[in-house]
């Protein structure tokens, strides 16, 4: 369960079709958001709305995931889950 503060959102992101699921944190930063995805270590993107920065996490969680299959690595299963307090 996670517990967000007032300026963090936790979301959950289609990422390799409707099965695989992904938590996404997003933070109010000075400059705009910011987001990560605990399941996927490095995968981070940022912007200056909050939708653009959706958008960009998104297209890092697809690229990520290309990537790691490209590689031949295990794709994770998403362990987080969306509730929210």
């Amino acid at each position: 369960m996670v517990c967000p503060t007032q300026e963090t959102t936790l979301m959950a992101l289609a990422a390799q079709g409707p099965e695989m699921k992904y938590a996404v944190l997003l933070k109010k930063t000075a400059t705009g958001y910011s987001a990560h995805v605990p399941d996927l270590p490095g995968c981070v993107a940022a912007g200056a709305t909050l939708a653009e920065t959706t958008e960009l996490i998104r297209e890092a969680v697809e690229m990520h995931l290309a990537g790691m299959a490209e590689d031949g690595e295990r794709i994770p299963e998403p362990t987080a889950n969306r509730e929210t307090h």
